[in-house]
């Protein structure tokens, strides 16, 4: 259906638009406020009009293919005349639904043929009626009752569709009976409507379900109206019944995620994926959840990941190669630390630990409320296993253009051979100054293993060095904070806030510093951001990530 899809923007301000031959899926990642819902609306618009709005910030052009068979398209679409309708010769009565258009059928058929020729008209008498965009208020919706209508003449909604077709209602209700366990049914006892009510145990056969007799009466009776079920019961069960009931060819979904626990959100991103899966249609998904786009991936459905961000004024646009986020998703590591949760941030910390993710990211969360001005927006800390292994989680990341930091602490300077050399690759740091810093890190080392038995992690860090040892270590590190990677200079994390007179080491240490940092910001013993220490360090960390001209970013 649409074969290219052209943004007005690329991956940096440098690099041209982005645009990109379309698959089956397309899913639209990124931060908050990055523009994802609007990209959905903007392609909702181009498919009615055929063309791009002078309002649009995202889409500047679609490409539509030919259909493959423009003349089953118009036999399936031609609906009958409504009582007393006059039909023009040579013309025909063409739609879905509500949508009905008379066209000249040899000007129609024109249409669908030569796509390129008449984009206008395609999308205004094709793809504008075959095009369904489901955002968060209108997915419970779908699960209303509806009219059934004349159930002698075509079907004017998607209950009504399900009703009479047997292939597509048993299609939802294995879905719906996968993801609750309970049986999907069409309840046309309240005469002129029809309800989606939840059974306990399936119809015996069809005149049960469709019925009005007593026994039909018996079996909704018995089943739950829908309506009394919760959200995410309503929200999972409307986007599915009006895919298939619907079989529109473009499906804008924004957010499918929202209501639905994790496993259900993943169920739902692999059946909406099966459902366009050898077919001549697009799906187009906004979503938050890593869940859902793990559904989509595991499908096996062909799929584009673009990372939209909004950052500065300046709009960004990535595609990410789904093998790279499949293998975040089959990375034990990868997957065991929620590694694929950074593609919905705009920034992600790596820290060595466990303890150190939880403080830093507390010590973030009060210079966001505090001090602003220091704090990181958007941020996701996450913790590797320890220092050999922060480069597994930073270089995937940095790869797909997420703006990626690791915190290290001071002894990184012991690490030589791969551990070093792999930490500095994954930050994206030119092969020769690797091999420069190499030289000086082991030559650092040495002078830390001179002040032996002194503990330079825990007994002040590069405060133990000589002052010239200390200027040349301090110049390595200012290097490695160039890059994104940032060393406790003081030692580790047991380093900071000593003014609070905590001893000891995580994770006893964790326990009582915030213990000391308190809970309640209304009470005075309650510790707020001040200048210097911790404060200022996550501080750097963030003038890194908003440097427009930040270094071990990958184009």
């Amino acid at each position: 259906m649409i074969s290219k899809l052209k943004l007005k923007f690329g991956s940096s301000p440098t690099k041209l638009p982005l645009e990109t031959d379309t698959t089956p899926i397309t899913v639209f990642v990124g931060p908050n406020n990055a523009g994802k819902s609007k990209v959905l609306i903007e392609i909702q618009n181009f498919c009615s009009n055929g063309t791009s709005s002078g309002t649009d910030v995202i889409v500047n052009d679609i490409e539509f293919s030919n259909l493959p068979d423009p003349e089953s398209e118009i036999n399936n679409h031609t609906l009958p005349p409504n009582v007393g309708e006059f039909i023009h010769p040579n013309h025909i009565m063409f739609g879905k639904g509500a949508w009905r258009n008379q066209l000249n059928r040899n000007d129609l058929l024109n249409y669908l043929t030569d796509v390129s020729t008449n984009k206008r008209n395609y999308c205004a008498y094709f793809v504008s009626f075959n095009t369904i965009r489901i955002d968060g208020g209108s997915r419970i919706n779908l699960v209303q009752q509806q009219s059934a209508g004349d159930l002698q003449s075509h079907p004017q909604n998607h209950l009504a569709v399900l009703f009479k077709d047997n292939t597509k209602r048993a299609e939802v209700r294995r879905i719906i009976y996968d993801a609750f366990r309970k049986y999907f049914v069409i309840d046309p006892t309240n005469l002129g409507t029809l309800r989606i009510r939840l059974s306990d145990t399936p119809p015996t056969n069809d005149i049960q379900e469709r019925g009005i007799h007593e026994e039909a009466v018996e079996f909704h009776r018995k089943a739950l109206d829908i309506m009394l079920a919760s959200d995410g019961v309503k929200a999972f069960t409307g986007i599915i019944t009006t895919i298939i009931a619907g079989d529109p060819k473009v499906i804008l979904i924004d957010e499918p995620e929202a209501f639905l626990h994790p496993s259900l959100a993943s169920n739902l991103g692999r059946e909406v994926s099966n459902s366009v899966n050898g077919t001549f249609k697009n799906l187009f998904v906004s979503t938050h959840s890593a869940n859902f786009l793990m559904g989509c991936i595991q499908s096996g459905t062909p799929l584009n990941i673009i990372r939209l961000t909004y950052s500065n004024n300046t709009p960004t646009a990535r595609i990410l190669q789904s093998e790279k986020v499949l293998k975040l998703m089959r990375h034990p590591l990868l997957r065991s630390t929620g590694v694929l949760n950074g593609l919905f941030y705009e920034y992600v910390v790596v820290t060595e630990a466990d303890a150190d993710r939880a403080f830093y990211q507390e010590v973030n969360d009060r210079l966001l409320a505090f001090e602003p001005s220091k704090g990181i927006p958007n941020c996701l800390f996450l913790n590797a296993q320890n220092k050999q292994t922060i480069h597994e989680i930073m270089k995937p990341l940095r790869e797909m253009g997420i703006p990626c930091a690791a915190i290290v602490d001071v002894d990184v300077v012991k690490e030589g051979g791969s551990v070093w050399t792999n930490l500095l690759v994954s930050a994206f740091i030119p092969e020769l100054t690797i091999n420069a810093t190499a030289t000086s890190r082991a030559k650092i080392k040495t002078r830390f293993d001179a002040k032996l038995p002194i503990n330079f992690k825990t007994q002040g860090g590069v405060d133990v060095l000589d002052a010239a040892d200390k200027e040349a270590c301090n110049n390595l590190f200012d290097q490695l904070d160039e890059y994104g990677i940032f060393a406790v200079r003081k030692g580790e994390l047991e380093s900071w806030l000593k003014s609070l007179g905590v001893t000891g080491h995580t994770p006893d240490w964790l326990i009582e510093i915030f213990e000391k940092l308190g809970e309640d910001p209304s009470l005075a013993t309650y510790i707020k951001p001040t200048t210097g220490d911790v404060w200022d360090f996550i501080g750097k960390i963030k003038a890194w990530f908003t440097n427009p001209s930040r270094k071990g970013t990958p184009e």
